[in-house]
């Protein structure tokens, strides 16, 4: 791991983010990019542009000028960090710099959301966690020494989670993290302990595993009624530390009535979160 993007409002929620990207970029040897995505309103890009360049310069000037005193912490002390200010106004643009800085993490804080704010309003997290390509993890709580031992990867074990399987486990072994798989039996979908075996047994193999089999028997099949209570449930009596799950990505209409269980669990779990988009 080389780079790790960190979305900065200058709340404490981003800054519970930018202490965990530090805290891995001491063990990896990583750089830190931190972006505040400003945003300028459509009342400044409307106005003539002499008017609209001097406000930009402004607020540029000002973000530059917050970003020094919100960067001026003891635990990114011995840790290269890039400030950079960029004027979008959609979050899920993220992925867009994600990419132009070559990061290979990106890390985010959230307060989560519920209710009406929740169907209606969504989040910029929830907004990054369905666009971006790269993974994604997002903190919810101060952690002033981030390091998990155990992590719960959830899995529907079909085949487009071949590959974000194979990234969670690459990124779980570089983070020192034991990784325990799950798969929730629903009791409005239920199969047989035989179909999930066989299920699973298929996904291991497409996936390049050594001993399949033993792969398999290190599996847990946890009954519940939704995939989310599946989830908290194991990961409560795992006392994992970190959950990890594929998302889909979906948009639009069809991402309004589906919904998705990725943006759910990071809405709702107060433990750290990370997702791999299919």
């Amino acid at each position: 791991m080389k780079k790790i993007l960190v979305p900065v409002d200058f709340s404490e929620h981003s800054d519970y983010a930018l202490e965990v990207a530090a805290n891995i970029a001491k063990k990896q040897n990583a750089e830190i990019v931190a972006v505040h995505m400003m945003g300028l309103s459509d009342a400044v890009l409307t106005r003539d542009e002499s008017k609209e360049a001097f406000e930009a310069m402004f607020y540029m000037k000002l973000a530059e000028k917050r970003f020094a005193e919100f960067l001026d912490k003891d635990y990114l002390k011995d840790v290269t960090v890039t400030d950079a200010v960029h004027n979008y106004k959609i979050f899920s643009e993220l992925n867009d710099v994600a990419r132009e800085f070559g990061a290979d993490l990106i890390i985010m804080g959230s307060h989560g959301s519920s209710g009406l704010k929740e169907v209606f309003v969504g989040s910029n997290t929830e907004k990054v966690v369905r666009t971006s390509e790269i993974p994604v993890l997002v903190i919810k709580h101060r952690h002033e020494y981030f390091n998990p031992e155990v992590g719960v990867f959830a899995c529907d074990f079909l085949e487009n989670s071949i590959g974000p399987y194979q990234r969670a486990q690459k990124m779980f072994e570089d983070l020192g993290i034991e990784m325990q798989m799950l798969y929730v039996n629903l009791a409005g979908d239920f199969r047989s302990t035989r179909e999930i075996e066989k299920r699973i047994l298929n996904f291991l193999k497409s996936a390049g595993e050594e001993n399949p089999l033993e792969t398999l028997n290190k599996v847990v099949q946890y009954n519940e009624y939704s995939v989310e209570a599946g989830i908290f449930g194991y990961s409560q009596v795992s006392n994992a530390d970190i959950i990890a799950l594929p998302t889909q990505g979906r948009q639009g209409l069809a991402h309004f009535f589906s919904g998705s269980i990725g943006e759910d669990v990071v809405n709702h779990s107060d433990l750290p979160v990370m997702t791999f988009k299919v």
